[in-house]
């Protein structure tokens, strides 16, 4: 019979790969989100569409409720949902009953906690705060895949339609004389928002999805003088502020999510410091 004995400095090196794992899963996983993030969030910005996206955003909750009830990939599940309050809310636009604030604040709320309430009379046992606030430290091997297909997915439909999106940013009566089919394109985008909200829901929840991308976008907005310029500065941007609040998480022990947000902030800030030109002046 052979016995093995693990001494405390075989179990320091084994925990300490562990930690090295978990960690670099995370941060893989907070700048595949921040890559696409940042693009994205700058024709949020643009467009001003930040409220809207807190309303895809908390309806992702429902996606989850319902992603349980019929058995369905989350990810999956939140994406049909927010496609479908996208659809809905462009419908209700249109007939110009209420103001479209008011229609954001009324369906924002409603999903959310329809979603709330869904989840409870599932009665399935799910740690909400995980969904609402992140969880970016317990990021599995699968979801690492679902963030990278997402961020692959989004990056190249970006690519492939960046001038009729940026067409319909600047005008979109302009860009439908032009011939494209502003509609659809609208439609395209708010899918790209949905795919975003469904992958990044692990890295910062449900609640701070939106401010993941519009604050490095802003961020952006300062330093840059052209679209693609804004656009690829929001992507690294939202790199550094995932690993600053990654790392001061694992420091301070804090939220991990609302941490990434915090750094977002400060490199905002950091943004808004002017820059002297060469004849000294700022």
């Amino acid at each position: 019979m052979i016995i093995t004995t693990t001494t405390p400095a075989m179990s320091l090196i084994t925990l300490g790969t562990h930690m090295a794992e978990f960690i670099w899963h995370a941060l893989l996983a907070g700048i595949g989100v921040a890559l696409i993030a940042g693009p994205l969030g700058s024709f949020v910005v643009w467009r001003r569409m930040s409220y809207f996206g807190d309303t895809l955003a908390h309806s992702a909750l429902l996606g989850i409720a319902l992603g349980i009830a019929f058995d369905l990939n989350l990810n999956i599940a939140v994406v049909i949902c927010c496609v479908l309050i996208a659809i809905i809310l462009v419908a209700l636009q249109q007939h110009r009953i209420i103001s479209t604030d008011t229609l954001l604040g009324i369906l924002a709320h409603s999903t959310l906690s329809l979603g709330l309430i869904s989840i409870g009379l599932l009665g399935v046992r799910l740690d909400l705060l995980s969904y609402l606030f992140g969880d970016l430290l317990t990021v599995t091997n699968t979801e690492l895949i679902w963030i990278f297909i997402g961020t692959a997915v989004v990056s190249s439909l970006l690519l492939f339609f960046w001038r009729p999106l940026l067409a319909i940013t600047i005008d979109e009566e302009m860009a439908q004389a032009e011939g494209y089919p502003v509609a659809l394109i609208r439609l395209l985008l708010m899918l790209l928002m949905a795919i975003v909200i469904a992958v990044a829901m692990k890295i910062v929840g449900v609640l701070l999805i939106t401010s993941l991308m519009i604050i490095p976008a802003a961020a952006a907005r300062r330093i840059t003088h052209s679209p693609e310029s804004m656009a690829l500065a929001a992507s690294v941007l939202g790199c550094i502020s995932v690993i600053l609040g990654l790392f001061s998480s694992v420091k301070w022990d804090t939220a991990t999510g609302p941490s990434i947000v915090l750094a977002a902030a400060l490199v905002f800030l950091v943004c808004l410091i002017p820059i002297p030109n060469r004849s000294g002046k700022t």
